[in-house]
């Protein structure tokens, strides 16, 4: 399957995505933990149907010492046992962040008061920068079909 616009090539793409990826930086440099950041990558990217995301952010979180049955649980957080409390308020936020259109209210108050029991202001505003870009990456991914399945840990980190 091949993309309907390569990132790599085309010159609009590649520019915005490079803009994307460096607005990253001071989430990395944030203290909102590495495996929160990258569960609601996962968790977001799942929702908006992203197989690169998936793929990437998978392969980043177990690279980084992440257990895959924890990833592959993210789908069904709620049932799950093996997420923290902290992270089950940021993996809910993700989703009511990425769910937008559903939700008339967009993020309940009771989700926001939920993640601000768990994180410090910084920590707030890096999980709203990262759902934010990460659903960017989604939809922009989604419309020119970019597959999943043949990312390798670090490929786009320079």
């Amino acid at each position: 399957m091949e993309p309907r616009l390569n990132p790599f090539t085309n010159p609009v793409l590649g520019k915005v995505f490079k803009h994307l990826i460096a607005a990253n930086k001071p989430i990395a440099e944030s203290a909102l933990p590495y495996t929160v950041q990258e569960l609601v990558r996962l968790r977001a990217s799942q929702i908006n149907g992203c197989g690169a995301c998936i793929d990437m952010h998978f392969k980043e979180a177990v690279h980084a010492g992440e257990d895959p049955v924890r990833l592959n649980l993210v789908a069904a957080w709620r049932e799950a046992t093996v997420f923290t409390e902290a992270e089950r308020a940021a993996l809910e936020l993700a989703e009511q962040g990425t769910r937008l259109a559903d939700a008339a209210g967009g993020v309940s108050d009771e989700a926001w008061a939920n993640a601000a029991k768990h994180y410090d202001e910084e920590q707030l505003a890096a999980l709203v920068c990262v759902i934010a870009l990460i659903n960017a990456f989604n939809r922009a991914n989604v419309m020119i079909r970019q597959p999943g399945g043949g990312y390798e840990v670090g490929m786009y980190h320079h």
